[in-house]
């Protein structure tokens, strides 16, 4: 099986656990999956900035070819 397809899960699986984990622990160790959760949101919006970022400069490079010719 591909490695990124199964990487490409781990980040939901944060939140999963960390919204699990903040619904049915005592109040006193809810903080601990906080930071599992945020960890999970932060690469998946890395993830989509990088994205977007990347094709910019693709469309950039796709538009200076364009003016050579």
């Amino acid at each position: 099986m591909n490695k990124r397809f199964i990487l490409s899960f781990v980040a939901p699986f944060m939140i999963l656990i960390s919204g699990i984990g903040l619904i049915f622990r005592d109040n006193a160790r809810k903080i601990f999956y906080l930071p599992i959760g945020l960890m999970g949101v932060v690469i998946i919006l890395e993830r989509g900035a990088s994205r977007h970022l990347d094709r910019k400069k693709v469309l950039k490079k796709i538009k200076s070819y364009q003016k050579v010719k």
